[in-house]
């Protein structure tokens, strides 16, 4: 699930991107340079970067340092590691703007590590264009974060320190275009055509395109509705089975406390006939202890009888719990302590013995400029 509790707007198995924008788009930015696409507005440029360094404790004292296989964030165990580190330009003249980050860290190593070399590095790189005279109409086309779910790999942007098993398991990035309405302040509609599942290259033996959609829309009080929706294949022609995917969340985010509750169903074909089915509830409480501290609770379930996504046919539940402070501008001290549960023996316990429960502690230091 993947974007994280900003400001209301569109654009959040995720380890998967070809990096080529439609060429009829290109051809329009690059050959209809006049007035008509820059205008005489100046080039404006922003200069921005992230990083977060963590440590984290498996108490299961996994050998080979990284938890468990369906978590791809603060992974490592018992070491200082980077989660994520970027720096990202973002250009806008005219009718015309664009993103570029370049990312290293743990996010990317496990996230990434289906995609070519030098792409694993690539957080965005994508280019817009806005249609007629207003504001309401864009089109956006190159790597971009993911419209599914409410959490992001910057994990300074999320309540929790450690992403949700939602989140971990569906798409954080996706390669596209996307054609975005805005009417108001308030609401929002995009319409996506995709590469895949997130994908930056297209899966070998893959023809068919995948298609997204997101709502999302705010009331007058401040509570958010986002419901976004996947339609593709993450298998071969051969096989060819095709997946729908829903997501739907609903945050209330007051001056001392804060709501989101979210919930996910996925349907995958058979071989055979029939469908497949994935689901599941997360809900998170933010609660405000003094002007620069919090802490957060958080609580969820993964169905996935048929183990599309989960390596396991019985659900996995989790809990954690959490403390942040706002250090100095920009810079947030966070500390979560997590349990995770199967009613298979899929974890291991510090003696090595197989085991129904996973108890971890990760700290993090998040800095922005």
């Amino acid at each position: 699930m993947a974007m994280c509790m900003g400001p209301a707007g569109i654009i959040t198995e995720r380890r998967h991107a070809s990096c080529r924008l439609p060429g009829v788009l290109l051809a329009g930015l690059i050959l209809g340079t006049g007035p008509s696409v820059f205008g005489q507005d100046s080039l404006r440029t922003e200069l921005s970067g992230y990083a977060e360094v963590y440590f984290g404790y498996d108490l299961g004292g996994p050998v080979d340092n990284e938890r468990p296989d369906f978590l791809y964030n603060h992974k490592r165990h018992n070491e200082v590691a980077i989660n994520l580190a970027y720096i990202k330009a973002r250009l806008h003249q005219g009718r015309v703007r664009a993103n570029v980050a370049l990312m290293a860290g743990t996010y990317a190593q496990y996230n990434l590590a289906a995609e070519p070399g030098a792409l694993q590095h690539v957080m965005e790189a994508n280019v817009g264009v806005k249609l007629g005279g207003g504001e309401e109409w864009w089109v956006d086309a190159g790597i971009m974060p993911s419209h599914i779910g409410f959490e992001s790999a910057a994990g300074d942007d999320c309540w929790s320190l450690t992403r949700s098993l939602w989140a971990e398991n569906t798409p954080y990035y996706e390669v596209g275009a996307r054609l975005a309405y805005k009417p108001s302040e308030r609401a929002a509609f995009s319409v996506l055509y995709l590469n895949g599942w997130q994908r930056i290259q297209r899966q070998a033996g893959n023809s068919a395109p995948a298609f997204g959609t997101q709502l999302d829309l705010t009331t007058a009080s401040g509570a958010r509705f986002n419901w976004s929706t996947f339609i593709g294949r993450d298998t071969p022609d051969s096989v060819g089975l095709w997946r729908f995917y829903n997501n739907v969340y609903t945050i209330f985010d007051g001056d001392t406390t804060g709501l989101t509750l979210g919930f996910d169903l996925g349907l995958q074909q058979r071989k055979g006939g029939g469908l497949d089915g994935w689901f599941g509830p997360v809900v998170l409480v933010r609660q405000r202890l003094a002007e620069a501290s919090w802490a957060v609770g958080r609580v969820e379930f993964f169905n996935d009888e048929a183990m599309v996504i989960m390596g396991t046919d019985r659900p996995v539940m989790s809990a954690s719990l959490g403390w942040d402070r706002q250090v100095a501008a920009g810079i947030r001290f966070r500390v979560e302590g997590r349990w995770i549960g199967n009613e298979r023996t899929i974890f291991t316990d510090g003696d090595g013995d197989a085991a129904r429960d996973n108890w971890a502690f990760t700290t993090a230091l998040c800095a922005r400029f």
